[in-house]
């Protein structure tokens, strides 16, 4: 991938009539390249390729035994191929639940601890936490 620069040197030089072949050699790069952006007409966006997953459709399944085995993506992966007859490697399904492992640890860190001094806990939650705040 060329420099932003680059490109604009690349469309620079096709507009003052310069062949693609030329342009290539003179920004160390191939006519084919020089070709691309040109045709693009500046720098294109990369897009990785769309391809089917092995997994696509149990993204709600995975997510509920994700969270169902607390976290452990080796127990998921043994479940999908018991029940499913889907088999991935580990790595692949570690992937998948990502985000899920993300809200996972959000959830845990977002539970709050609080003490009491001993014989108070049962008084505090029968008056209600609005007492408790004071």
């Amino acid at each position: 991938m060329k420099t932003p620069d680059d490109v604009v040197e690349m469309l620079r030089l096709r507009a003052c009539g310069w062949g693609l072949k030329r342009i290539g050699h003179q920004l160390g790069c191939s006519h084919h390249t020089v070709k691309d952006y040109v045709a693009a007409g500046g720098v294109k966006p990369f897009k990785s390729p769309e391809r089917p997953k092995r997994h696509d459709g149990l993204e709600g399944w995975l997510r509920e035994r994700f969270i169902r085995h607390r976290g452990n993506a080796d127990v998921v992966r043994q479940d999908l191929l018991a029940e499913k007859g889907v088999e991935v490697s580990r790595r692949t399904l570690q992937r998948a639940v990502q985000p899920y492992r993300k809200a996972l640890k959000a959830e845990a860190l977002a539970t709050t601890r609080f003490e009491t001094p001993p014989g108070r806990q049962t008084a505090d939650r029968l008056r209600g936490a609005s007492d408790r705040d004071r």
